[in-house]
């Protein structure tokens, strides 16, 4: 009889602090919440892949580092010119970015052994406006398993973007697949935007994305569907479809409470 999967064993969590979508900051950073998500596995965000990051996050079994970057810059204030200047989040997925971190990463994982992967985050938007071709994309690859080969590469994909045309020459240089549904409502259909990922992607593993918030209605997601989407998930992690999941995130914990409570217990029961 196959051995059970515990939910709490495939969990990854989106970490870091962010200001995308929030109106206060959170009392959850870098590895904090998948601490009180009660999982072992984290997707370092939104800060730079440093070694005193990696010191922080060394006891965690896992840990997969953003190279498509987000970042932050200053707002001009007229008034605030000071240390009361806000900010804003900046994405940066310029291909010399993309291959310069994942150096980066590939040297990291060689102090920190728990660093097993690279991800890219919104990987098709920056394809299409950046005029990415798969030629130059296979030098992030390289960069990341240069000495390192056993680091995966991740690329997060949306569900709006299942169509096979949109990864031809891309599909065979990722090795996790990152699956996203933006908006909620949409999440009666993850049963056939897996089906469809794994058609694209075949034999590539799927990792399911979570959200606590819908960033389409500045609101947390509706509890409806975050529980539909939480026992479909349950079920392909079972069936050995997907393998895994991973929550977005541990600096909403405090923003969506609720979703979030609610998700800790899911995963503490099954």
């Amino acid at each position: 009889m196959a051995e059970h999967t515990r939910l709490a064993d495939v969990g990854w969590v989106w970490d870091g602090q962010a200001i995308n979508g929030q109106w206060s900051l959170s009392i959850f950073g870098a590895g904090e919440g998948a601490r009180w998500f009660g999982l072992r596995k984290v997707c370092h965000m939104f800060h730079p892949n440093s070694r005193l990051a990696m010191e922080k996050l060394r006891d965690f079994d896992e840990v997969v580092c953003e190279i498509s970057k987000w970042g932050y810059e200053r707002v001009d204030h007229p008034d605030f010119p000071g240390l009361d200047s806000p900010m804003r989040c900046v994405h940066d997925g310029t291909i010399e970015r993309k291959v310069k971190e994942a150096g980066i990463v590939s040297q990291l994982s060689r102090d920190f052994p728990n660093v097993t992967g690279a991800m890219d985050d919104d990987l098709y938007g920056k394809i299409k406006n950046e005029k990415i071709t798969p030629e130059a994309y296979s030098g992030v690859g390289q960069a990341l398993k240069k000495g390192t080969p056993q680091l995966k590469h991740w690329g997060v994909v949306y569900a709006r973007e299942l169509k096979a045309e949109n990864w031809a020459g891309f599909n065979e240089v990722l090795d996790v697949i990152h699956l996203w549904v933006w908006e909620s409502k949409n999440l009666v259909h993850l049963d056939e935007y897996i089906a469809k990922c794994a058609s694209i992607f075949p034999g590539t593993p799927i990792i399911v994305g979570c959200y606590l918030r819908d960033f389409t209605l500045l609101d947390g997601v509706p509890m409806e569907l975050l529980e539909r989407q939480w026992k479909c998930v349950l079920k392909h992690v079972t069936n050995g479809t997907i393998a895994g999941y991973a929550i977005l995130g541990g600096f909403l914990i405090d923003l969506h409470e609720k979703q979030a409570r609610w998700v800790r217990d899911f995963i503490a029961a099954h």
